[in-house]
């Protein structure tokens, strides 16, 4: 199978989503909780050029699980 830009990209979003819904369900227990505690990193860029003018936001939540997700995406992606 050809390595190429997409499949890595989606590979490591699959990773990240499937670490965040395990962190989801692992949030009750309470021995697991630095597993489940989450960073939060946000970016805002905006402009008003006259003739465009655009607001976004971008926010990324990551925990220790969502990380091993994408490590494993990571290692699955090497894997192919």
């Amino acid at each position: 199978m050809k390595k190429n830009t997409f499949t890595f990209i989606l590979l490591l979003i699959i990773g990240l989503v499937a670490g965040s819904l395990v962190g989801q369900l692992l949030a009750s227990v309470p021995a697991l909780a630095f597993l489940t505690k989450s960073v939060e990193l946000s970016w805002d860029p905006k402009a008003d050029l006259l003739v465009l003018k655009y607001d976004m936001h971008f926010q990324l939540k990551l925990n220790l699980i969502s990380i091993l997700g994408l490590i494993g995406a990571f290692w699955i992606y090497r894997k192919l």
